[in-house]
């Protein structure tokens, strides 16, 4: 096992211990207030484990950070006061590790352990472990993790303690004969949800008695993957959920209160994507109903530290159920933390150390407005499917601010007589919108296929829910990425839908507006491509320092003529038609541009331009000026050129809040050397990005029929099925189980019979 010890360099401001005056904590007493530790160990990586280690530092607590091999360089690596290599890139092999963690616990001295979310952060037996070594479990007691981490022991419990559930099978009988004959009971359509799951892992929903079987094996084999445990239960589908929940925190001395709720509707692969709070359009009543119940459920377990009631609300019947209680700190916690202006971190850690809560029910602000967005490296045309590789270019939009500011001065207090759990909301406070920017990576990291492929958060508050969603997509409008593909257009599109907007939330969101979340790739802008071209020309003859006749031979001919150049430029879509550029150097240095597409042509005259960095270009186009973005990306080095866009050099354009990207065609004599080898057969099926098979279910000379699945892949721990794109007879395999293949490579052909071709 390995140590080292990080170097001060870039991002100073997040590590050097900040005095906040106005804490959390500022009205406790001193002498009832129990010490902090002295250190402690994050065991968990990426923005999580940054975030635990600004809190940390800010409450003057040394870091101790553990890491895989892949994640020698980390970001939270070097924030950390010390950081230990604990085994190979599998997590089952490093961050699953009980025996390593605690072993750098003992070496690095660390008296607590903040587990981040999931990897151990749910582990009965780990906590069981840091107990028996005297190390605190920064988190609920075993006993709760165990209860509550149980789907189906959970249910029982809320049952028995009045909190409804929704309609299903909870039970242990795991015989996939008897639970499809539970679903038949329930009725169609049901959900099989891993009685150990979270964050949408081992979850399917099953439309019809023919897909069960299929369904329940991927659920179950997902469990085990994610969660070292195959069991199931089997609840009715509510068609038009949505997904509200309820931050909790209780702590050693018997005191448990609400921080509100949050919805979490807006998902895709049974995952969150885009979180707010409070909940829009609850009723007063509703809000206190809900959180009386949360509060119930946690103090039926005697539940300890930051916890999530989750809920179904049905938009049809306006009723909720419960649905599961995570026992550890949410991804999406830091809205919670923007409409009460306190620290969940800081709360963690205090309530760890044995001291009391440090507000009462009443006492915890309402204000205003927050959004989540989380950034992944994914591809929301590819069916959200992950991605990875390295982040070329990065600029975000400037954070105003590290932590939550505190918001007391702006609650307002709860009428007398009036139940704790009713606040009064206040949406008119005079407040500044605010912007948080958690992440994990910085330039230059790289994305793996073996973690989560989430990025960073970003996290505005407004005076209401307006404000809030108008700089949401402000910042995401400013947010760049280059590299793999990430969600942020699919974001702003989201953030800016009329029916987001009017707070029309539920589960199959993204199903539902599909079409308005997704229309046709439009043709680039005559803009964005006049703009790539100049940056092509601009790069492959820069202008000279000290102009003389001999260094502007670039731009001229020996007869007089100016130099021209015509640049073709094509879309990602294989289908789109090519674009040309014509670019006429004028003898004052300046420039006429003709852009050419499908829809018509446009000159812009007489433009002045010049690289004002390596990734910019300031124009003067119609007579406005503009500096704009321009990253090239080269293809793969290991990749035969071809006439697949994945093998060319792409440009992206950032211009007017969004991300355009063209490729450069190859020239024909590189195309006749590389040949065109990734030209796809009909029946050819490649990776579709890195990943790790998990199963082959054919072998050469096997007939299938169109759509059976072949092979299952995983990646980020995910997993996806591909399926045969034509019926015919298995030609060849290119993988075997268990082995990490690369984005691009193909798989299986199968070789179309003679209807099919």
């Amino acid at each position: 096992m390995s140590r080292i010890r990080p170097s001060l360099g870039a991002r100073e401001d997040l590590r050097q211990p900040q005095f906040h005056p106005e804490t959390s904590f500022s009205s406790l007493l001193p002498s009832a207030h129990k010490p902090l530790f002295d250190k402690i160990l994050i065991a968990n990586r990426g923005e999580i484990a940054c975030r635990v280690i600004r809190t940390a530092k800010k409450l003057g607590v040394r870091t101790v950070a553990v890491y895989s091999e892949v994640d020698s360089d980390a970001l939270h690596v070097r924030l950390a006061d010390e950081a230990y290599c604990i085994g190979p890139a599998p997590s089952a092999e490093s961050y699953l590790r009980i025996d390593k963690i605690i072993e750098v616990c003992r070496q690095s001295g660390a008296q607590a352990v903040h587990p981040g979310y999931g990897f151990l952060s749910e582990n009965a037996q780990f906590a069981d472990r840091l107990a028996q070594e005297g190390i605190t479990f920064i988190g609920p007691p075993a006993s709760a993790i165990v209860s509550m981490g149980s789907k189906s022991e959970s249910k029982n419990i809320m049952s028995a303690a009045g909190v409804p559930v929704v309609p299903g099978y909870h039970g242990t009988n795991q015989d996939p004969e008897f639970l499809q004959q539970e679903a038949s009971r329930i009725g169609y359509p049901v959900l099989i949800k891993a009685v150990h799951g979270g964050g949408g892992k081992g979850m399917r929903v099953v439309h019809s008695t023919s897909e069960f079987r299929d369904a329940l094996e991927s659920a179950q084999r997902e469990a085990t993957k994610s969660f070292g445990n195959a069991d199931v239960l089997v609840e009715k589908y509510i068609q038009r959920p949505r997904h509200v929940e309820v931050q909790v925190f209780a702590d050693k001395l018997g005191g448990c209160v609400s921080l509100w709720e949050r919805d979490c509707s807006v998902q895709r692969r049974n995952q969150k994507i885009i979180e707010e709070a409070p909940a829009p359009g609850l009723s007063s009543e509703l809000r206190a109903d809900l959180s009386e119940k949360a509060v119930a459920a946690a103090k039926a377990v005697d539940y300890v530290g930051a916890g999530t009631v989750e809920f179904i609300f049905d938009n049809d019947t306006s009723k909720f159920y419960f649905m599961e209680m995570n026992t550890r700190l949410q991804v999406e916690h830091p809205v919670t933390e923007m409409i009460t202006g306190l620290d969940l971190v800081e709360w963690q850690l205090e309530v760890a150390a044995g001291n009391p809560l440090p507000l009462s029910q009443s006492a915890i602000p309402l204000v205003g407005h927050a959004f989540e967005a989380r950034i992944y490296a994914e591809n929301p045309r590819n069916n959200f499917l992950p991605d990875s590789g390295q982040l070329l270019y990065l600029s975000t939009p400037e954070p105003t601010h590290v932590f939550a500011p505190s918001l007391e001065a702006y609650r307002i207090p709860v009428p007398e007589g009036s139940s704790g759990f009713t606040p009064v909301h206040n949406t008119s406070a005079a407040i500044a919108p605010t912007m948080r920017l958690e992440q994990g990576f910085e330039e230059g990291a790289q994305i793996g296929v073996f973690y989560d492929p989430m990025i960073a958060k970003l996290v505005v508050h407004g005076q209401d829910r307006t404000e809030a969603l108008r700089k949401l997509r402000t910042a995401l409008e400013e947010y760049k990425v280059v590299g793999p593909s990430t969600n942020i257009e699919f974001l702003r599109t989201l953030a800016g839908n009329q029916a987001f907007i009017d707070a029309e939330v539920e589960t199959g969101f993204i199903p539902k507006h599909f079409n308005e979340l997704f229309p046709p790739v439009p043709e680039p802008s005559h803009e964005a491509l006049a703009q790539a071209a100049l940056f092509v020309v601009l790069r492959d003859h820069p202008a000279p320092s000290t102009p003389s006749p001999w260094t502007t031979l670039t731009s001229r001919r020996f007869a007089g003529d100016v130099y021209e150049r015509t640049i073709t430029l094509q879309s990602e879509e294989a289908s789109a038609s090519p674009s040309t550029v014509h670019i006429r150097a004028l003898s004052n240095g300046r420039f006429d541009v003709t852009s050419h597409t499908a829809s018509g042509s446009h000159t812009f005259a007489n433009v002045s331009a010049h690289l004002a960095s390596p990734t910019a270009v300031t124009a003067s186009l119609d007579g406005a000026l503009v500096r704009t973005t321009v990253v090239s990306q080269s293809p793969p080095a290991n990749v035969p050129a071809s006439s697949s866009p994945s093998t060319m050099e792409r440009l992206h354009v950032f211009h007017g809040g969004r991300k355009t990207t063209v490729v450069l065609p190859s020239p024909e004599w590189l195309l006749s050397l590389g040949g065109d080898v990734l030209g796809a057969a009909k029946g050819a099926l490649r990776a579709p990005m890195p990943s790790v098979v998990v199963e082959v279910r054919v072998q050469v000379g096997d007939k299938v029929e169109a759509g059976q699945a072949v092979v299952v892949l995983e990646s980020m721990k995910t997993e996806t099925v591909l399926r045969a794109p034509t019926g015919g007879v298995v030609k060849a395999v290119g993988c075997q189980k268990g082995e990490m293949v690369e984005e691009g490579r193909e798989l299986v052909d199968v070789e179309p019979e003679e209807g099919d071709a």
